[in-house]
């Protein structure tokens, strides 16, 4: 697509590519085609964006594809919930596979056949170690690894196999390996294992198989099959892609793709990993996978970023072949910068006090037009209703001053956003001594708060009328961990969630014309930061808002 286009930039797999399809190179005259292989094993993640960014991004390039294949060759976590949540997530981030969408389950007649070919070559052998047995053979740096059945007949192994997959063994008795090279100094490649036996019902073939192919020997003959050119993929690969390249050359295949790695996207206070994602939804650390404080793309769909903004950040972090960790501050700036520039104004009061004009008419109203963005006509305007009595911020009213405190307090004039300026004559408190009304009075002929004689006023505040604003609950989101890294230490990572990363606020006074925000409608409320209507909770009769990303405030307490 051509948005991606513009937003792709130029990296070292390009240069790769460039020399392949040029005359002479190894794919001349072929189309670029890529994949995007997920394991459905749980939702999607801001690192998975890189990886879709890379993939589909680079075959629109240059003209090519771009598969999508779900790697379902372990059925142990496998879940059609987790297909569907990953085809949404692409689909939200402005990609399309058209009709290239697959499964690794396609191919398992095909895996077979390939594992009997290697066989039959005395490439492969059925080894009866177990797990226990194959870790102490397995040798170091200095010493071979080993197996008892690695010289076992082909027609044996044969047999065997085929025993294997018409479930006469159990879990764990038996493997198929590669015979590769019991010395060789990428561990990868002793004879790594390429099959093993695991009775659990397949989410897709159900009871059909009991043998499923491992990763490392699947991975290269879904490329094959389905005609990839280049596998890219994260660093973490680059040792096995000896093993990518070996199976690829002794099956009877012609498609011969080429791996390609670069490195994964790493970010400070939170984790990436599967396993501890799917523990802090389990065990109700967070409310489910789309939590807003989660880094998954649900979730930070559900808090308000945007496809534009991943995009950006995915694309301006570049790749690199060293792995290294991005500030989550850097996701934030992209974030706001395209919200900065597209999303709608309004005012909202978070902690509400009275503001009462003691001599404005109780009687009256007004209307004022305000623009929806001030830098944008284009996007209209909306109309908020003024009368004697408003909402303001608690914090925009101190009876005692501090420096430079340029906000209201008595005797101070400050505007009131694009209605009147107003001059603070004092308070009201209740027996605990809280603020519960402030007064002031107005001057009529400051109207949108323009100032006729020529006098500074240094201080506006927004507001909402207390007339007609409408209540909502706002939940403000903070980093999930309280450390960069919770996987460093010794410690279980749930010890580092930051107990403050969700704070709640009920009773929010929200201007008139929020009432028909829609879910996932992004609003730069006034001096408090980009919000969007909650995609879940958010409905008629109970507005939620999710703070998305706060503004850079220039005045700190």
């Amino acid at each position: 697509m051509d948005e991606n286009k513009e937003v792709m930039s130029n990296n070292f797999i390009h240069q790769f590519i460039e020399e392949d399809i040029s005359e002479g190179g190894d794919y001349y005259g072929k189309k670029v085609h890529t994949r995007f292989p997920p394991e459905p094993n749980g939702y999607l993640h801001i690192g998975h964006a890189k990886a879709i960014f890379v993939d589909f991004a680079t075959a629109d390039k240059y003209n090519g594809l771009c598969n999508l294949r779900m790697d379902d060759t372990n059925p142990t976590k496998e879940d059609v919930e987790y297909v569907d949540a990953i085809k949404e997530d692409i689909k939200w981030l402005g990609f399309d596979w058209e009709d290239r969408f697959y499964y690794a389950s396609d191919y398992f007649e095909q895996m077979y056949g390939y594992a009997v070919e290697l066989i039959k070559k005395g490439l492969a052998y059925v080894c009866e170690l177990n797990s226990e047995q194959m870790r102490e053979f397995r040798g170091d740096l200095t010493t071979p690894a080993k197996s008892p059945f690695r010289d076992r007949p082909i027609e044996e192994s044969l047999e065997l196999f085929e025993r294997m997959r018409n479930g006469e063994f159990e879990d764990g008795a038996m493997t198929l390996r590669a015979k590769i090279d019991l010395a060789s100094g990428n561990f990868n490649m002793r004879d790594p294992v390429i099959y093993r036996i695991n009775h659990m019902k397949h989410h897709r073939t159900g009871d059909k198989w009991c043998i499923y192919p491992m990763y490392d020997f699947a991975h290269p003959i879904e490329d094959v099959i389905e005609g990839i050119t280049h596998s890219l993929c994260t660093l973490e690969f680059e040792a096995h892609r000896p093993l990518y390249d070996w199976v690829v050359e002794n099956i009877s295949a012609e498609s011969k793709p080429r791996q390609i790695e670069f490195a994964r996207l790493g970010i400070n206070n939170t984790v990436m990993s599967k396993r501890k994602l799917r523990k802090l939804v389990e065990e109700n650390y967070v409310s489910g996978w789309d939590d807003p404080r989660m880094p998954t793309l649900c979730g930070l769909r559900r808090r308000g970023y945007t496809p534009k903004s991943i995009r950006s950040f995915t694309d301006q972090i570049g790749l690199s072949k060293v792995n290294s960790i991005v500030d989550y501050s850097f996701l934030e700036h992209c974030l706001r910068d395209d919200l900065n520039e597209n999303a709608k104004r309004a005012m909202a009061v978070l902690d509400p006090v009275k503001l009462v004009i003691t001599n404005y008419p109780e009687d009256k109203t007004e209307e004022f037009e305000i623009e929806n963005h001030p830098q944008k006509p284009e996007m209209g305007t909306r109309t908020v209703t003024f009368s004697r009595e408003l909402y303001i911020e608690a914090t925009d009213f101190m009876e005692e001053p501090i420096k430079k405190y340029q906000r209201l307090y008595p005797g101070n004039e400050v505007r009131i956003k694009s209605a009147y300026i107003v001059k603070c004559t004092g308070c009201k408190k209740d027996d605990n001594g809280n603020v519960v009304e402030v007064y002031a009075e107005y001057d009529p002929e400051t109207k949108g708060g323009n100032t006729p004689d020529g006098r500074k006023v240094r201080g506006t505040i927004h507001w909402v009328n207390a007339a007609d604003c409408i209540d909502a609950e706002v939940r403000l989101y903070d980093n999930l961990f309280t450390v960069a890294d919770p996987e460093a230490g010794d410690e279980d990572f749930v010890e580092y969630i930051n107990p403050d990363s969700l704070v709640v606020l009920n009773g929010c006074k929200l201007e008139k014309s929020l009432e028909n925000a829609e879910k996932a409608d992004r609003f730069q409320f006034m001096r408090q930061g980009y919000f969007c209507a909650d995609s879940k909770d958010s409905k008629d009769g109970k507005l939620v808002f999710n703070r998305s990303v706060s503004l850079k405030d220039s005045f700190k307490k």
